[in-house]
């Protein structure tokens, strides 16, 4: 029997470690993102998810090495890696439509002198992308949460991204939503090859849709297939003594007893 072949990683993180203010968020974190895959980062509230996603932007100092496959890199530059937020400040009173916002990040002359016709036809074609093309005229401030979502994942299209990290990205999005989205990014990273890092509370959705997960709590605690994971007792260890698994008509779902853990 043939050994499989082993997958080629996307970044390497060894040794890392984040401090902020003398605080130690990330001690020693060390694992791989492999390409083409959906790599789900989960764990408490305070476990550094998102300080991980910060330094593999290169948004807070760190002791250890991120790097990076030289075969992402473009014309000796960086590898594209794009990033949605959980949640984004601004003025939902600005009367910024959706298509001005996204033609924000593709030209440089102010926006009051109207959008360029190549941003404006780039915005459009994102909008198409994640199915939301009737929002483009629609007011920013006035988007449901579900709708935003898709809004910055159109952001994060452009340019076309090697590596997409997503806080959160169906946070605030009803049940029926979350399902919806996760299948468009399914059909997005299929299409455009990108690979797919993102951090969840949302067990069930990590177990229907993630590759590899990661228990993250100031260091990995363990990690590999959501199967063999997201187990009851690697949950107690992670999220605390009330969270478990049930098992559904012979398939894995990933839940907490007594609510999602966040």
């Amino acid at each position: 029997m043939t050994e499989a072949a082993p997958k080629e990683h996307a970044l390497e993180i060894r040794n890392l470690s984040v401090a902020l203010g003398g605080v130690p968020i990330l001690v020693d974190v060390t694992t791989d993102i492999v390409f083409g895959e959906v790599t789900a980062i989960i764990g408490p509230n305070g476990a550094g998810k998102t300080t991980l996603l910060s330094a593999i932007l290169g948004l807070v100092p760190y002791q250890g090495k991120i790097r990076f496959c030289p075969c992402l890199e473009h014309g000796g530059g960086k590898p594209r890696v794009n990033y949605v937020p959980q949640q984004l400040d601004f003025d939902r009173g600005a009367p910024v439509t959706v298509l001005e916002f996204l033609c924000l990040s593709t030209q440089r002359r102010p926006l009051w002198f109207g959008p360029r016709k190549r941003a404006r036809s780039e915005a459009l074609r994102n909008l198409e992308r994640v199915n939301a093309a009737h929002l483009a005229a629609r007011p920013l401030g006035r988007l449901s949460g579900g709708e935003f979502q898709r809004v910055m994942l159109a952001l994060a299209l452009a340019p076309k991204p090697d590596i997409l990290l997503l806080d959160e990205p169906v946070s605030g999005v009803d049940a029926g939503g979350e399902e919806l989205f996760c299948e468009l990014l399914d059909k997005l990273r299929q299409e455009a090859g990108f690979t797919l890092v993102l951090i969840s509370h949302d067990l069930q959705i990590v177990t229907r849709h993630a590759d590899h997960v990661i228990c993250l709590n100031k260091t990995v605690q363990c990690e590999g297939r959501a199967v063999d994971i997201l187990t009851p007792e690697n949950l107690a260890a992670v999220f605390g003594l009330h969270t478990g698994l049930y098992s559904h008509a012979g398939d894995l779902k990933g839940c907490a007893e007594h609510g999602h853990p966040t």
